[in-house]
Order: structure tokens, then sequence, then C-alpha cells
């Protein structure tokens, strides 16, 4: 019987550092089969996954032994946290892991989006040459708007201010004196909607957060404006955003993250024919570099928990 169930992907060296001390039942395709993952956890003292397996209260119904929950990632709202609570198991999360690795993929989206040559590889192949149609535009001295400005956005000003755009956040649980707001000026949501030529949202899906990005603030923004979101799937009402594209009332996203993932056939045929779009599979924070430090962070979060104080 496992003492550690793995049921996502996980980098080999953490594997390995587990193995070495914890009977382990690693299978990545567990996440997929919910009903066995119940029955292999039934003995368990820990989980860990990632983003996709769904931890509930049904869930852990069937591991009356487990101690805690590692994350191979920071956001939580695959986890019952209330359920955890009350089970008195604990949740750790990699925070910081991938920070470097999102803030990347955000100035990489910024900068495809606003050249726009991204999307010209195929009639290039053919032997167009529209270059007139082409004309990008600089990053520098353009207006960045992060909307939350917590660790991973700050290493997003970050970089964007080394390309000398000008940086505004919205964060109303930063404090006015907080030393990260020298690196940004602090402005209102509707505000920072309304100037920033590129905005990247940097929140967590809560019941105040999803749609946050709906019609209406969409609306405010520029229309030569470039929305992007690494952040969670359900922050922006997908159905809106793909209205604003087709209307030419916004230049361009990019998204990393959905309300559904992986996207249902209905889902993504809402973005067929769109030309000034970027869809990734969730992997703004995964690089070989951050997978292996979130490994191993989450490795040693469970060892620490089950192990005890040395």
């Amino acid at each position: 019987m496992a003492d550690i169930v793995i049921s996502e992907f996980m980098d080999e060296a953490a594997i390995a550092a587990l193995s070495g001390r914890f009977q382990i039942h690693y299978d990545p395709g567990l996440v997929d089969r919910p009903g066995d993952l119940a029955e292999i956890i039934a003995g368990a003292k820990a989980l860990i996954v990632r983003n996709r397996t769904q931890v509930s209260g049904a869930l852990l119904d069937a591991a009356p032994n487990l101690q805690c929950i590692g994350r191979l990632g920071v956001g939580l709202d695959n986890i019952d946290l209330d359920e955890c609570a009350a089970r008195a198991i604990a949740v750790y999360p990699a925070t910081g892991a991938n920070n470097m690795s999102v803030a990347e993929y955000v100035v990489t989206a910024i900068l495809i989006l606003l050249r726009r040559a991204w999307f010209a590889s195929a009639g290039v192949a053919a032997g167009a040459w529209p270059r007139r149609e082409l004309i990008g535009r600089e990053a520098a001295g353009k207006v960045l708007g992060l909307v939350g400005f917590g660790a991973i956005a700050r290493e997003t000003a970050l970089r964007a201010a080394a390309l000398r755009m000008d940086i505004i956040a919205f964060d109303p649980f930063l404090a006015d004196d907080d030393p990260a707001w020298t690196h940004a000026r602090r402005a209102g949501f509707e505000a920072l909607l309304a100037e920033a030529d590129a905005v990247s949202l940097h929140v967590p899906l809560t019941d105040q957060t999803r749609h946050l990005v709906n019609g209406a603030a969409l609306a405010r923004m520029k229309p030569d404006a470039v929305l992007i979101n690494a952040a969670r799937g359900g922050v922006v009402d997908e159905i809106a955003l793909v209205e604003a594209l087709h209307e030419g009332r916004l230049a361009g996203a990019a998204l990393d993250v959905f309300e559904t993932e992986p996207l249902t056939a209905d889902a993504g045929a809402a973005f067929a024919g769109l030309t000034n779009i970027i869809l990734t599979p969730h992997i703004a924070g995964l690089t070989g570099e951050s997978n292996d430090r979130v490994g191993a962070m989450t490795a040693a979060s469970v060892m620490r928990h089950l192990e005890g104080p040395a």
C-alpha cells in the first residue's frame, strides 16, 4: 500500500527523492480515472496533484489516513480547502517556484500580440509578403496594467520595465506603503482598464474574481489593447472576450487558462476563425527549470510533513 499517491505528472528527480523514503504510487493518468484514484488513496498518507485532480470532500472521504496534499503549482481552486481544514489535512502549494516562468510567458505574449507577426508564418511560407499589414507596435512606452500585484506580477513588472514599459497595478489588498509600489503606479480597476495598452491578470479564482473581466470590463479597454490571462480560467468571460475580438473592440488576447480544462469541443469552437488570439494549454508556469523547482519544493514539503521535526 502506497504512502504517497501522485495523480499527475511529476519530474523524475522529485519522484526519486520521495521513493527513497516512502512507498510511492505514481500514475499520471489517475487524474482521468477518479474511481481508481479513490481506491488507491485509501491507505495513503499524502496525495500530490497538479491543477486537474479535483480534491473534493468525497475524495477525501476515501482517504481516512491522508495527512497532507502537495500541489505541483500554486493555484488551489481544485482543492476543497474547507474540507481539508475540517480533516486537519495540510495543503502545500509550490509558492514561488514558477514565478519567473509565468512572468516570461506574459511578457512574451505581450510582445507577440503587439507585433502581430506571429500569425504570418503560413502566408509567408506560401509566398505572401504582407509587410504593410504587419506593421506592429513596440512595447517601449506602452502601459502595462497588472490586475493583482503579488509575486508573479512583480516579476512581470521587472521584465516589462526593462522593455521601458510604464507599469500600473490594481491590488486593493496591498497596503499603500508596501515597498512593491516602488515598481508600479497604483490605479483603480476601471482606470487601469482604460489606460493600459496591455492588461495581464494575476488574481486567484474566487467568487469575487469570477468573470472579473466581463463584457463591461472589456468595453472600458482601448480597442488597440491586448489582454493576457495566465492566472485562472473563469476570471475572464470567454464568450464576451471572443465577441470583443471578433468585433475589433480588442486588438488581441493570450489565454493560457480556461473555464474548462481541457477545452470541450463547443468551448474550443468559439475561438475558431480568430487570428488575434494565442491559446496555450496551461503551460505558462511550466518550463524545464520551473518543473524541477516545483517538484523539488513539493517533495520537500511532503517529506517534511510526513517525517515530522528532525
